[in-house]
């Protein structure tokens, strides 16, 4: 018998590689470390798509205008002869011809920028469904893979149409991405204050992904073309794909032997919980300043305070410190004082509303950047704390399934960005910049209060489930469902009672309506 053959280095360090790897995989906590990491990339390319085109897309529309203008049938137009007749008008058009230019360059560019949220808002309605009854690894690999083809259609793109349908396409890819993302961490982290740190490192990466995105854009358009910045992002994509595949194999035997899954309450019944539906709230009005203002603020600072280009690019760039910082205080308070969640939420509120008005006042930079760190300070807390609050919400009024409740979340966040891009510049032409942004300041101090309605939600806590009963490992996530109960609260003479809340007097005709359904 021929002695085996020697192992070359390179054969050897991955067979070792794949070895560790295998080692990683079979510990469930190092597993869902991996997940983690895989839905924080998916969020990170998501957001650096939304912005990267910032950059790039005004100054790309304006240069397919320029061709067009320069077509065959526009040239011979302006080699006719002026005559008494057209003379005057022909002097008319020049002088209106570029307000009519530039208008109609920001009508395009609003609907453009607002397709990916419109999109989003109309999927979400079925990809949260679709997410409860596939798991959320298929449906965050069908995201990924959908935005990997908008990335290549950005790229490639050489007209408007072309464009939009790739902004449109990439709303597509994020109603499942996000959706799905997002609920497999909730899945995956299971108690707190494990999944208050893991979605806060989520939304961490999310805010990074605004913020390097249109320096990134900008600076690989100018020295490497359109194409490159695009191409890289659909690498990215394309990564983070192949990692999925490794580390939760959806197809594969062992994974589909546990798509038995529980059936996850529908996603009308969730709109219609109330305490869902505050949160949902808060989700969308803490978001439209920021959605309003990213289209607008701009034109302001420069009619304002002759801010120069890099001053209006530079404007939010301080205000990732805060927002990472927000969502850090909020993940250790939560962890000290997890019923006081409601709490954070309306502080952030407050925040927002108070930075919100303080905008039109600010006649300098230094000023504006710390108004616009404030209202990023606010939304981290909002976020950090509310997210996991749905997450809570489903675990103890329904069922341990995730996918209907954030693509919820979704529709909240896609109702601001919607409106934001193609509303607020008609707002701030009929109404005004300070009206906008006094408006938006109140709406946010208004809300604030309707929060104490959830201030009762700490009140409830995890029961003896059936999964402690029948498993013998930690939570591993993927539909390990975990039925939840309320802590009896005694009565005077007594008798066990669940704790009271703002909508005891609806909770009979809340299951009156699931008991027709």
């Amino acid at each position: 018998m021929e002695p085996a053959a020697p192992v070359g280095p390179a054969r050897a360090a991955a067979i070792k590689l794949s070895e560790a790897m295998g080692a990683v995989l079979q510990d469930p906590r190092r597993q869902r470390r991996l997940v983690l990491v895989i839905v924080c990339i998916a969020l990170f390319l998501d957001n650096m798509l939304y912005m990267v085109i910032v950059p790039i897309v005004p100054d790309y529309i304006a240069h397919m205008q320029k061709a067009g203008r320069n077509t065959p049938s526009t040239e011979a137009s302006t080699l006719q002869p002026s005559t008494p007749a057209n003379g005057g008008a022909n002097m008319g058009n020049t002088s209106e011809s570029p307000k009519a230019e530039t208008e109609s360059e920001d009508v395009k560019i609003g609907v453009l920028f607002a397709s990916k949220a419109i999109l989003q808002l109309l999927v979400n309605p079925l990809s949260g469904p679709f997410i409860d009854r596939m798991s959320y690894d298929v449906p965050l690999l069908i995201g990924l893979g959908v935005l990997f083809a908008s990335t290549l259609l950005f790229a490639f793109a050489e007209d408007y149409a072309t464009l939009f349908a790739a902004r449109s396409l990439q709303g597509l890819g994020s109603a499942f991405a996000d959706t799905s993302g997002i609920a497999m961490i909730a899945d995956k982290y299971p108690e707190e204050p494990e999944r208050s740190r893991a979605l806060g490192v989520a939304l961490a990466f999310i805010s990074f992904g605004s913020l390097v995105a249109p320096p990134f854009g900008g600076f690989l358009y100018e020295f490497a073309g359109k194409h490159v910045p695009f191409l890289v992002l659909a690498a990215v994509s394309l990564f983070d794909a192949l990692l999925l595949l490794v580390v939760a194999k959806p197809f594969s035997a062992a994974t589909r032997a546990r798509a038995n899954l529980p059936v996850g309450t529908p996603i009308h019944r969730l709109m219609l919980d109330p305490y869902i539906a505050v949160v949902a709230g808060a989700l969308t009005t803490c978001n439209i300043p920021l959605a309003f203002l990213e289209p607008t603020i701009a034109t302001w600072m420069e009619h304002t305070m002759a801010a120069s280009e890099w001053e209006t690019g530079m404007a939010w760039l301080p205000a990732f410190v805060p927002h990472v910082l927000g969502v850090y205080l909020t993940v250790r308070l939560a962890a000290r004082y997890p019923h006081l969640q409601w709490l954070y939420g309306a502080l952030g509120l407050a925040v927002i509303g108070a930075s919100s008005c303080v905008v039109p006042a600010c006649r300098s930079f230094a000023p504006l950047v710390v108004s616009l760190c404030g209202l990023c300070f606010g939304i981290a807390l909002v976020d950090t704390a509310l997210l996991p609050t749905l997450a809570f919400l489903v675990d103890v009024r329904h069922v341990s399934v995730y996918g209907s409740v954030y693509a919820i979340a979704d529709i909240s966040y896609s109702v601001a960005y919607a409106l934001g891009p193609i509303v607020a510049g008609h707002i701030v032409h009929s109404l005004g910049f300070a009206q906008l942004s006094l408006g938006m300041g109140l709406a946010n101090l208004l809300y604030a209060p309707v929060l104490l309605l959830l201030r009762n939600v700490g009140l409830l806590r995890r029961s003896r489930s059936e999964r402690d009963v029948l498993l013998d490992e930690p939570p591993q996530g993927l539909y390990d469902a975990v039925r939840l109960r309320e802590r009896p609260v005694s009565d005077p003479d007594g008798a066990n009672r669940s704790p009271s809340g703002p909508f005891d007097e609806c909770e009979d005709v809340y299951n009156n309506y699931y008991t027709r359904s």
